[in-house]
């Protein structure tokens, strides 16, 4: 299988750091062309699933823009220009929960979209967390901090009540993982 050609880029839309819209020209295999292929950039981002030294797991209730009423939620943010996943997800687990984990493992990195990009998902399991310092979340949305257990965790998955797809696949994946 040969990959699509990028041919041009043309920016139409930019707000701040946060989102590009560009529309490429592409060439497919057969030699086909789309003057106008939408491709949008927004950060790379980290989401991590956080196992407590005692075996539950760190989850908030929250509310997003995006999603109808609340939702469980995991650690999760933007990787910062020049910085790798990992310490990405360590600082973030530290300033969102005020936990800190000695045992982490990559649960891989995911294209958000495959069509018109969107950033790349690196997700993370940390195992053996502990509290170590107050939280420093500065997210929008108000936030409940909770620890679940891992059958509150199944159960919760299962009612669908993680409902950002990241969310949710990080958990699975780490499930899956621990099994």
């Amino acid at each position: 299988m040969q990959p699509w050609k990028t041919l041009s880029k043309k920016l139409v839309l930019e707000r701040g750091k946060y989102l590009r819209v560009e529309d490429h020209a592409v060439q497919l295999p057969g030699g086909e062309t789309i003057p106008d292929w939408p491709w949008i950039i927004t950060p790379d981002y980290i989401n991590v699933a956080a196992e407590t030294e005692q075996g539950d797991f760190i989850c908030f209730r929250q509310t997003k823009y995006a999603v109808e009423g609340t939702s469980l939620a995991v650690v999760g943010g933007y990787i910062e220009p020049g910085e790798e996943p990992l310490p990405a997800a360590q600082r973030e687990l530290l300033e969102e929960t005020g936990y800190e984990a000695s045992d982490w493992l990559s649960l891989g990195q995911y294209v958000v979209d495959g069509n018109r990009g969107g950033g790349v998902a690196n997700l993370f399991l940390a195992r053996n967390a502990r509290p170590v310092a107050p939280r420093h979340a500065d997210d929008l949305e108000e936030q409940e901090l909770l620890l679940l257990s891992r059958s509150e965790v199944e159960t919760a998955l299962a009612a669908g009540q993680f409902k950002v797809l990241a969310w949710a696949t990080v958990m699975a994946l780490a499930l899956g993982r621990l099994a």
